[in-house]
């Protein structure tokens, strides 16, 4: 298994720490942020915890509906000066130019972001960055891609201690009404819409030159680090885990409404919803999913009839039961005990 692949789908805590403050600062409601699984202090103070990648999208969509428009993203990367991504940060500006050190770097691009995001490079002379986010609000998409190439400028102004112009820069969103802001942040005027991809072009002589921090033992030193970060770390529980275990504590105690688990997660039943969605499934589906399980676990204890499993279920009656379980098996629940 390659470093890292157990936490695929999650990114880094200073990552969440960043944009939820950058949420903050645009005007989100704090309410609403502290909703958002693992975004807690609590849980960002550790370099191994990992955050599901769900809630770094729900910040990013705050960061857009907040701060709106031409601008949210370079604020954020206003706000982000190097070091505030930890060790990736530093092995994108310890290599001996930009080119080798983003080369070095990209095997490791899990430690601050999904696998699923995409990081490319491409290097004939000059070097071209592109990113591609797997956020599907196309607000969203504008905001991150924004962000994560004024990144990438910023992190090269501070490795070459030069005043760096990318000689392009791509945005495959549509041109908004004006962009003044981003020709001023980006250093020109070269600047395209409705691109196949969102990139960053350095000229080669900014590409190539000699890095101020390059230092080959630190550099190795930091990939050593990566890999034992990587190994290390795990995810912390999603918005879907907390859901299904007060799912399932609202079904033990015969409870089983969408308002009864919502308020147990302290949401709104329509976040809550939302949230399911963003996932793939739904209420409905979840409960027959949780209803399964634990007919699963009840027959095979074997000390319960049908009757009083299908009553703790929630069903109307036995048969409703039997029906259910036929549709998730194939076969009866006595079959089912017998085999257990």
């Amino acid at each position: 298994m390659e470093p890292g692949a157990a936490i695929n789908g999650t990114v880094s805590t200073q990552l969440i720490r960043l944009v939820r403050d950058s949420a903050l600062r645009a005007g989100a409601d704090p309410g609403q942020l502290a909703a958002i699984a693992g975004t807690d202090d609590a849980t960002l103070s550790g370099e191994l915890n990992r955050i599901p990648i769900g809630s770094l999208i729900r910040l990013w969509e705050l960061v857009s509906h907040s701060g709106g428009g031409t601008g949210a993203g370079i604020a954020v990367v206003e706000a982000a000066p190097l070091g505030t991504l930890s060790t990736w940060d530093y092995l994108v500006t310890t290599g001996p130019t930009l080119t080798e050190s983003l080369r070095a770097a990209q095997p490791y691009h899990r430690l601050v972001t999904a696998a699923e995001e995409g990081f490319d490079l491409h290097a004939d002379g000059d070097l071209t960055v592109g990113f591609r986010t797997t956020a599907g609000d196309p607000a969203v998409v504008s905001v991150v891609n924004e962000y994560v190439l004024a990144y990438y400028l910023r992190r090269a102004r501070e490795a070459t201690g030069r005043d760096v112009r990318p000689t392009r820069v791509t945005f495959a969103d549509a041109a908004p009404a004006r962009h003044a802001e981003l020709i001023t942040a980006f250093g020109t005027e070269n600047i395209e819409f409705g691109a196949d991809a969102d990139s960053i072009t350095f000229a080669a002589a900014d590409a190539h030159a000699p890095l101020l921090r390059a230092d080959p033992t630190l550099a190795a030193l930091l990939r050593s680090h990566a890999d034992l970060v990587l190994n290390s770390s795990k995810a912390v529980a999603g918005p879907l885990d907390a859901f299904r275990t007060a799912l399932t504590a609202a079904l033990a105690e015969a409870d089983l409404t969408l308002d009864t688990v919502a308020h147990r997660l302290l949401l709104g039943r329509r976040t809550l919803q939302r949230q399911l969605s963003d996932h793939g499934t739904t209420w409905r589906q979840e409960v027959d999913r949780s209803r399964h399980e634990q007919a699963e676990y009840l027959l095979a204890q074997g000390n319960l009839t049908t009757a009083a499993i299908a009553t703790r279920l929630g069903f109307t009656d036995d048969r409703a039961f039997r029906k259910a379980f036929h549709r998730w098996t194939g076969a009866s629940p006595s079959a089912a005990r017998t085999a257990h």
